[in-house]
């Protein structure tokens, strides 16, 4: 008897679950929770200017002010879902990069090279202790785009 309640539980659970992925497109490459940060979604990035100053502070060796400091991470913990703020980190990098005008390898601003910058734009979330999704489960609050060349 019970092993009859047990299959079809497993049948329900299947059925919903089927249902479920084919309703938010699980096939897709952009699925997930990473995708609710899609600004083809109507996601609106923001824009972190608190962490674009503290970045530029820091990858100079500047001392960064308590008070910039304080504003980065209150504007990256305002982000609420957590899925968006390495997103968010990697467009305010990108914006950096453009305003700047600045090509691989190249410094960003004197004494700062570019890859420097891109590490510690993607430790912020560390140095904020706000959290981020880990997939390695490893507890580094760093983005995962720091290790690839592209951003």
């Amino acid at each position: 008897m019970w092993m009859k309640t047990v299959f079809w539980g497993l049948l329900l659970f299947m059925l919903v679950a089927t249902t479920m992925a084919v309703e938010y497109g699980a096939r897709s490459h952009n699925s997930g929770p990473w995708s609710w940060c899609d600004p083809a979604t109507g996601y609106k990035v923001s824009a972190l200017t608190g962490c674009r100053a503290m970045v530029k502070l820091q990858c100079v060796g500047s001392q960064v002010p308590e008070a910039v400091l304080r504003g980065c991470c209150q504007q990256l913990a305002d982000i609420n879902n957590e899925w968006c703020r390495c997103g968010d980190l990697s467009s305010m990098l990108r914006s950096v990069y453009q305003e700047l005008g600045v090509r691989e390898g190249k410094e960003v601003l004197p004494g700062c090279r570019k890859e420097v910058m891109k590490l510690t734009a993607a430790s912020v979330p560390e140095v904020c202790k706000v959290p981020i999704p880990n997939p390695s489960g490893d507890g580094a609050g760093v983005c995962y785009w720091a290790a690839y060349p592209d951003v």
